[in-house]
């Protein structure tokens, strides 16, 4: 034989048997799984130790299972032609609705009280647009305010007055309304119509002056409307007359639910005041929630459309309005969730008086992600403000709650307008006599941004949003008015003792314009479930790789491949250790060789190194 055929004869013989060419079928199987790109195989067969191959056998067989079983869902799913219909039905819970009556107080309660205060501003405006009176309505007869007050009646000062400056003085110059004294101005003239300081040298304008406790540092404040001037006067000097009475009187000054509630329906059935929950707003006196948290259950609907919501008719008694403080007539209305506070100077919507006010709503929901997607925070915990409004967080809630902790801080008392912090009083001029200049800068700085509770406060993760659509209808018709208003003139006899026109109602309906509500959702682009498929398309595209494969790199690379390494050390130690045990046992042996021989030689040594006397001796 040649040496080239010795040669193809030896490879041929050491090579492996192919699969056709098996003798057996078990030959053949083990070509299969040596010779196989799917790993389980092959690791049944390379794997030494029965655990192992008993491990690797389930591994297979889970796999093959799974396969089979999403590939026989597949193929079900493939030749079905039936076709599914979810109908879901829904009820939406109602929200909370608060009513307020524009008006805080009745006028014929609090007339006494304010009397000093309405015969300045009389004053102002006799000097101001020469208006000799201003005429009102005849209004029924009241408790005297004299009568029911017990202790120290709250007086006004006015220590804040009008001003109206000369556009002919070169300097700035302003004119005291009730003694003519004209007066210069020193210190800022801010303009509220502009946020910028700037000093008027040639317009006519109305404004009041404040200065600091120590008066070395004041501001005059402007309005270009004398509407605007006197209004925002009146009212500095009427929240410090009334952040003096107590809380239990203003309520009893205030509407009853009796008194603002002419009628009530919601989704059908009748209700009444009893539905309505108390709660008492300092700018806008008693307000009523209907669907309140107090209540153990929440109202919900079923049906969308006005038949199927809150419909009430509100009696607004235009007679008791305060002629200075408010100078439009109806209600306002809020739509809010029951545990989150109703910012009705806010966000409130204005009804007006003999009309029908439809408001249909559109619910949407949102929530967002907090950290590391979002600043957002879930219930306001982490953010460094004290919530004062005891409710749920919101954005809203926290920036009010961080002006008034500034204002408590710098200005020694509460701003009237907002609740009132643990152990702070509201400010007025007899314990805080200059507490209005205070408030006039914070207020100014809070809008600048300046105070840092812009950047502090946080919006909140998930929050309800109701979309309101308004629209308007005249309401009682003229042929409908003159027995709609008989009848409940009849109804309302015990609470209000007079004839009802139209002026002085208001109708109100709130309902779902539907009952599909938006959900807005943010989830995150990168989970854990789809970073592992994205491992996995890359090595299956590029290595063509699996789980099991991944498992075989795990077993060879960190088990075996650790196990060998441990092997080698392991043998390496003993090695070292078996030559340092051979090496002292030689040394040891030496030792024991050489200790005869030098002992006779050191005894020799010693005698030869004595004396003759000695060793005669």
């Amino acid at each position: 034989m040649a040496p080239g055929e010795k040669i193809k004869a030896k490879i041929k013989k050491n090579l492996p048997v192919t699969g056709p060419q098996a003798p057996t079928l078990t030959d053949l199987m083990r070509w299969y799984c040596l010779n196989t790109n799917t790993h389980g195989c092959r690791r049944i067969i390379v794997s030494r130790g029965r655990l192992r191959r008993l491990l690797w056998i389930l591994f297979t067989l889970t796999a093959v299972a799974l396969i089979f079983w999403q590939c026989a869902l597949l193929v079900l799913s493939f030749y079905t032609v039936s076709v599914s219909i979810k109908v879901h039905f829904q009820k939406l819970d109602f929200p909370a609705v608060t009513i307020c009556n524009i008006n805080p107080y009745k006028y014929s309660v609090v007339k006494d009280l304010l009397s000093d205060l309405e015969q300045e501003t009389r004053g102002a405006l006799k000097t101001l647009f020469g208006l000799s009176e201003v005429k009102s309505r005849k209004r029924r007869e009241a408790e005297s305010w004299h009568a029911a007050w017990e202790g120290i009646r709250p007086k006004f000062i006015n220590s804040v007055p009008l001003l109206i400056f000369d556009q002919e003085a070169r300097s700035p110059v302003a004119r005291d309304f009730f003694t003519g004294r004209k007066r210069k101005v020193s210190g800022s003239v801010i303009h509220k119509a502009s946020d910028i300081m700037h000093v008027h040298q040639s317009q006519q304008v109305v404004g009041f002056k404040l200065c600091s406790n120590d008066t070395s540092d004041c501001a005059t404040y402007t309005f270009s409307s004398g509407v605007n001037a006197i209004q925002e006067w009146y009212k500095l000097h009427y929240m410090n007359i009334m952040a003096q009475v107590p809380l239990e009187k203003k309520i009893n000054m205030s509407y009853s639910a009796e008194e603002l509630l002419v009628t009530c329906f919601f989704d059908g059935m009748s209700c009444d005041a009893r539905n309505f929950t108390l709660f008492h707003h300092p700018m806008h006196g008693n307000c009523y929630t209907f669907n309140s948290p107090i209540n153990d259950t929440v109202l919900s609907t079923s049906m969308g459309g006005s038949e199927y919501g809150l419909q009430v008719i509100l009696y607004i008694n235009e007679e008791e309005y305060n002629p200075f403080l408010v100078s439009s007539t109806g209600a306002k209305v809020i739509v809010h969730e029951q545990d989150e506070y109703p910012f009705i100077e806010d966000v409130g919507t204005e009804i007006e008086t003999a009309m029908a006010t439809s408001i249909g709503m559109h619910l949407t929901e949102s929530f967002k992600l907090s950290e590391p997607y979002s600043q957002c925070t879930e219930d306001g915990k982490d953010v460094p403000i004290t919530n004062i409004y005891n409710t749920s967080y919101s954005l809203q809630i926290c920036l009010h709650s961080c002006f008034q902790a500034k204002m408590v801080e710098k200005c020694g008392c509460a701003q009237y307008s907002q609740p009132l912090p643990k152990g702070a009083n509201y400010c007025n001029y007899q314990q805080h006599p200059n507490w209005m200049y205070c408030y006039y800068k914070l207020q100014q700085s809070f809008v600048r941004e300046e105070l840092g509770c812009q950047a502090v406060c946080r919006e909140a993760c998930s929050f309800k949003e109701w979309t309101l659509t308004t629209s308007l209808a005249q309401w009682p018709s003229e042929v409908s008015e003159k027995w709609l208003l008989s009848v409940l003139t009849w109804d309302q006899g015990q609470e209000i003792n007079k004839k009802l026109n139209k002026t002085d109602l208001a109708k109100l309906l709130i309902f779902y314009k539907d009952l599909n509500h938006r959900s807005v959702v943010e989830n995150p682009d990168n989970t854990i479930p789809n970073l592992l498929s994205n491992f996995g398309g890359q090595l299956g595209l590029w290595l063509s790789c699996s789980v099991v494969c991944v498992i075989e790199i795990f077993e060879v690379f960190f088990i075996d491949s650790l196990s060998i390494i441990t092997r080698r050390w392991w043998q390496k130690a003993k090695e070292w250790w078996r030559l340092a045990s051979s090496d002292w046992t030689q040394k040891q042996a030496q030792a024991r060789h050489l200790l005869p021989r030098l002992e006779p030689k050191s005894k020799e040594h010693s005698d030869r190194g004595r004396e003759p006397e000695e060793l005669a001796s």
